[in-house]
């Protein structure tokens, strides 16, 4: 599997330490990995991210509070430990080839398993323990998220969070938009860029094939702003600290 051009970037780790992401920020449950049995250690808390993203994510949430009270942002993953970033890996080739009706042990399948495996590769990091290669979540850099209306509803944003499909591109609408005014493809592609707008003026950049994923200050952050040198490696360790965390922007 081919790195992304982003893993190529020197990480400078500032060690600022993983806190807890407060409640006051609504997040989606039960937890979508740790519901399929994805290897967290006990009593481990998956709604944790670096210092600073945290700040940025209050403030992406308050950019949004700006714009409408009628919205939230909703938050459907964080920091992920090395493990289970290789579980959910490897259930997604699983599940991908189970759709598509291909016999993952069967070698005569070797093709088309390896094109499942390199197109899963374009939204799953590989879960590398390689210190320049980490993937965006193990380093409490990277989130997952979408919209929801104030009692906790889902929008609609026109794909599923963690899809294997050309849909979960960012502009996958953007055309459809252009050509066809007042269509549902319309309303997707604003939430799209209503989500895109309120992490960006908080600092973020989205992942170039999810419309969900969005971080700061790793190695993708550094690669897509321009910004020089990511900050963020992989995070192995909780901080003992993790209770503390900092007042919400939001009131």
């Amino acid at each position: 599997m081919n790195l992304r051009p982003w893993n190529n970037i020197k990480i400078n780790e500032c060690n600022e330490p993983l806190v807890v992401i407060p409640e006051s920020i609504f997040r989606l449950t039960p937890h979508p990995y740790m519901s399929l049995g994805a290897p967290y250690l006990t009593g481990l808390d998956p709604w944790i991210l670096r210092q600073s993203v945290l700040k940025r994510l209050k403030q992406a949430q308050q950019n949004l509070f700006d714009i409408t009270s009628d919205l939230q942002l909703a938050l459907f993953d964080a920091w992920r430990p090395i493990s289970v970033q290789k579980f959910m890996f490897n259930y997604t080739i699983e599940e991908t080839c189970r759709s598509r009706g291909i016999n993952i042990d069967d070698i005569s399948n070797k093709e088309d398993i390896t094109d499942v495996i390199e197109e899963v590769g374009r939204f799953w990091a590989k879960p590398s323990c390689n210190p320049l290669t980490p993937p965006p979540h193990s380093t409490g850099a990277a989130i997952d998220l979408t919209l929801a209306d104030m009692t906790g509803h889902q929008l609609d944003l026109g794909g599923e969070i963690d899809f294997i499909g050309p849909e979960s591109s960012p502009d996958f609408y953007k055309k459809d938009n252009l050509g066809m005014p007042c269509s549902k493809h319309q309303v997707f592609h604003n939430r799209r860029s209503l989500l895109f707008s309120v992490m960006e003026q908080a600092g973020f950049v989205q992942h170039p094939n999810e419309w969900w994923h969005f971080s700061y200050g790793d190695q993708l952050w550094a690669w897509t702003s321009n910004q020089g040198i990511p900050i963020y490696g992989a995070a192995l360790e909780v901080s003992k600290d993790i209770t503390l965390s900092e007042p919400s922007l939001v009131t």
